[in-house]
Parts: C-alpha cells; sequence; structure tokens
C-alpha cells in the first residue's frame, strides 16, 4: 500500500502544478496588471493622462495593453480641407493627452527627414518629433512610446540611405531609443522610444513591420514578433470600416497570446473628382469609438490609431486598462 502512495502524491502533484502553468499561461497575456501598491479600485484616480503607464506593472507586455495612438501623426497642415490634415493637437499635445503610439512618415531628403502626408510637407522636421518625444520622456520617465517609422515622398538629394539617416537621429540621442525586436515588457521601455520599423533594414532594428500588407486587414509573424494590423485606409463604405475596427477590437480582447494589435480608426474616403475626404471617414468612425469604449470599460484592445484624437477618446481607451 505504501508503494502506491508515493507515485500518487508525485501525480496529483504533478496534475496540480500542470494546471497552475496552464492557468499562469492563460492569464499571462489576459490583461494587464497594475503596480503592487496599486488599489484597483483607486486607480483611475491615481493617474493623469501625462502618466498613466505610471500605475501599470512592469512585467506587463506591450501586447496586453490598450494604447491610444495616433495615424499620421505630424499631418495638421493641409491645402485643400480634408485631403491631408489628420491631427488637431502637436506631437507634445498628443503625448500629453495620454497618445503613446506615434506614426511618422518621413521624406528623405538633403540627408536629413522631413514629415509628409503624401506630396505635403507638415512643417515639420523629424527632429522637432525627436525633440518633443524626449522633452516628454524627461519629464515623465514612467511612460514610453511606440513609434513607427515610414519612408515617405519622393527621396531628393540624399548620399546615403534612409536607413543611415535613420541611424544618424539615434546616435544623437542613443539612450533614449530602445531598438529590439520583440513584443517588449513595459518596464524595459520605460523612458524609450520603442521603434517600429516600416522601413527596410540591413540587420534586425525595432518591431519589424516591413512586411505591411496594402489597405486590409493582416498578420505580420516574424520570430521575434507576432502583430495583427487593420490598415483598410481607402474606405469605400464607412459602415464597412468600422466593422472590420470593431472585429479586430474584440479579436485583441480575446486574444490571449503576445501578440500585438494595431487597429487603425483612419481611412478617407474619396468624394467627387476622386479627391479624398479624411473628416467624411473619422466623422463617423470617431464618435463610434466614443461609443464602444463607454460599453467597453475594460480588456486590453491593442493599439488603437486615431485621426483627429482628443483627451476624451484618449482618456476611454487608457480607462479600459483599469
Amino acid at each position: 500500500m505504501k508503494k502506491l502512495q508515493l507515485p500518487l502524491f508525485v501525480a496529483l502533484v504533478l496534475t496540480f502544478s500542470a494546471c497552475k502553468k496552464e492557468q499562469q499561461e492563460t492569464e499571462k497575456f489576459s490583461g494587464p496588471k497594475l503596480k503592487e501598491n496599486v488599489n484597483p479600485n483607486a486607480a483611475l484616480l491615481s493617474f493623469s493622462l501625462n502618466n498613466w503607464m505610471s500605475v501599470l506593472a512592469d512585467q506587463n507586455s506591450i501586447a496586453t495593453i490598450s494604447i491610444p495612438g495616433t495615424h499620421d501623426s505630424g499631418a495638421t497642415v493641409e491645402p485643400v480641407a480634408g485631403t491631408a490634415k489628420c491631427q488637431n493637437l502637436s506631437i507634445a499635445d498628443q503625448l500629453n493627452a495620454g497618445v503613446r503610439y506615434l506614426d511618422i512618415r518621413c521624406r528623405h531628403i538633403d540627408n536629413a527627414f522631413a514629415i509628409h502626408h503624401g506630396a505635403i510637407y507638415q512643417n515639420l522636421n523629424f527632429s522637432d518629433v525627436l525633440n518633443a518625444c524626449i522633452n516628454f520622456l524627461n519629464s515623465h520617465p514612467t511612460e514610453a512610446i511606440i513609434m513607427s517609422v515610414k519612408e515617405e515622398h519622393t527621396p531628393s538629394n540624399n548620399t546615403r540611405s534612409f536607413e543611415q539617416t535613420f541611424d544618424s537621429y539615434v546616435q544623437q540621442n542613443p539612450g533614449k531609443w530602445d531598438l529590439g525586436n520583440n513584443i517588449p515588457t513595459l518596464g524595459s521601455i520605460r523612458g524609450k522610444i520603442r521603434l517600429l520599423r516600416r522601413f527596410s533594414g540591413s540587420s534586425p532594428k525595432g518591431i519589424d513591420a516591413t512586411a505591411w500588407a496594402d489597405n486590409t486587414t493582416f498578420d505580420i509573424n516574424n520570430a521575434a514578433a507576432n502583430l495583427k494590423v487593420q490598415d483598410f485606409y481607402n474606405v469605400n463604405d464607412v459602415n464597412t470600416k468600422w466593422t472590420r475596427i470593431e472585429t479586430l477590437l474584440n479579436e485583441a480582447k480575446n486574444d490571449t497570446s503576445n501578440k500585438l494589435y494595431l487597429n487603425y480608426a483612419s481611412g478617407y474616403k474619396a468624394g467627387i473628382f476622386s479627391i479624398p475626404s479624411i473628416t467624411t471617414v473619422s466623422n463617423s468612425v470617431n464618435p463610434k469609438i466614443t461609443t464602444f469604449f463607454t460599453n467597453n470599460t475594460h480588456g486590453k484592445f491593442g493599439i488603437i490609431p486615431l485621426d483627429f484624437v482628443d483627451s476624451g477618446r484618449s482618456q476611454l481607451i487608457i480607462n479600459t486598462n483599469f
């Protein structure tokens, strides 16, 4: 009888351990965790929009956090209404309003980066963007910025590659960049800019999003990082656009893997003479974003880049982390 007790005990221990491990793995990416000294009931009162990451635990993967972002973050200038402007707030104001994902479009000209939306120069340069980010992070070291960098428009008068020029900017403030290619934990990138790379590189550099598909919903599966992106930007029907956004929001909430979701709420609808109208899409989608997050107040919903972000919608997205 005694010979049976030890194997039985071992079996019970192994079963319990396996169940516990399975539970931990299921819970691991089920949603963000607060710091140990933060009361969940008081969490919403313990942060401001400029430091909301401060109450989240270091071990959180950024894939578990609902993050407000902006599409074409530097696009505030347009020659014709509705055709190029995507934001009312400056980069600094976006960050202070809780935005932690920036979508930066750079024209490579004279061995430097000018911020463009298509052919339209935005009266802003990459150095201006970085100064705003670094000043913000110096003042708010608990925060982290995920920055998508993409080449825009036609290169002109350069003697080096886009990547080499990007590297020259990094070298100016190397301590403020994190060029890891995995999906990081929040603690590992606090006070830094984590690159999401949409330009070709000669070596691993940032989260590799170079396999970005056009005008659709798609997966990017790399050895170091898995992403799912909705970027249906040429919108023939605003209701279809919203359906795609909502579908991915719900998928992100229910996914317990460490996949990073990028769900672009932006786009344009072609009007008369095929002239694009950005506001036709944003005026339809943004109120639906407000309604969705008013009704869905907790969960992980991924990164949601918006056109014409404001503090109200940003706050609703952030609140789902608590």
